[in-house]
C-alpha cells in the first residue's frame, strides 16, 4: 500500500477535526443564548450541529487549507458567527458573559471527552487515534484562542460584560476589523516564535 502524502494526511486529519470544533463552538453560543431568552439562532436555523449551517467559505475552508499547505504550526479557522440579540437576553450584561464563555467551554468539554476516549484504551486503530488527538488539540487551541479579549473573539464579549458601563462603551469602540489587525500581528509574532 502506498504511503499517504503528508500534506494530504494533514488535510484529512485537520479539516474534519476543525469542523467538529467550530460546529460545537457555535452551537454552544446559540444554545446558551436560547436558554437565556434569545431565539434568534433557533429562528435562523443556526441552532444545529449540521456543519453546512455554520460553514464560512473563507474562514472554514480556504483559510485552514492555506495554513495546512503553508505548513503553519497553527491551523485555525472560523465559522459564521451564530446571531445573538443581546437585548433579548433576560440580563444583557451577564448574558453576554455566559454566551461568550459558552463556545470556549464547549471546546474544552469536547477536548476533555476526547481525552477520556483516548485514555479508555478502546481505540487501537492508528488513524483513528491520530484523528482523536487532532480533535483534542484543535478544540484546546480554539478554546484558548477565543478567550483572548480582542474583538471579534469571545474573550471580548466576556470582558465587555465584566467592565463597568463607561469602560465597556470605550472598549466597544475597538471594531472587529481593528481586532483582526491586532490578531494578525499577534499570529505573525507567534509563527516566528514557533
Amino acid at each position: 500500500m502506498a504511503d499517504i502524502n503528508p500534506l494530504a494526511l494533514s488535510f484529512i486529519l485537520n479539516l474534519p477535526a476543525l469542523f467538529i470544533a467550530l460546529v460545537v463552538h457555535e452551537y454552544a453560543h446559540g444554545f446558551v443564548a436560547y436558554k437565556l431568552g434569545d431565539n434568534t439562532a433557533k429562528f435562523m436555523g443556526r441552532l444545529t450541529f449540521n456543519p453546512l449551517a455554520h460553514i464560512d467559505l473563507f474562514g472554514t475552508i480556504i483559510l485552514p487549507l492555506m495554513l495546512i499547505i503553508s505548513s503553519s504550526p497553527v491551523v485555525f479557522g472560523y465559522a459564521k458567527p451564530v446571531p445573538v440579540n443581546f437585548h433579548n437576553l433576560s440580563n444583557a450584561k451577564s448574558g453576554m458573559i455566559w454566551v461568550g464563555l459558552a463556545g470556549p467551554m464547549a471546546n474544552f468539554i469536547t477536548a476533555a471527552l476526547t481525552f477520556l476516549i483516548l485514555l479508555s484504551g478502546f481505540i487501537h486503530h492508528a488513524g483513528v487515534l491520530q484523528f482523536l488527538i487532532t480533535v483534542m488539540i484543535i478544540n484546546l487551541v480554539l478554546g484558548v484562542f477565543n478567550l483572548i479579549p480582542i474583538p471579534p473573539l469571545d474573550g471580548s464579549r466576556i470582558l465587555m460584560g465584566l467592565l463597568p458601563r463607561k469602560l465597556a462603551a470605550l472598549y466597544a469602540r475597538i471594531t472587529p476589523i481593528h481586532g483582526m489587525i491586532i490578531l494578525i500581528i499577534l499570529l505573525s509574532i507567534l509563527r516566528r516564535v514557533l
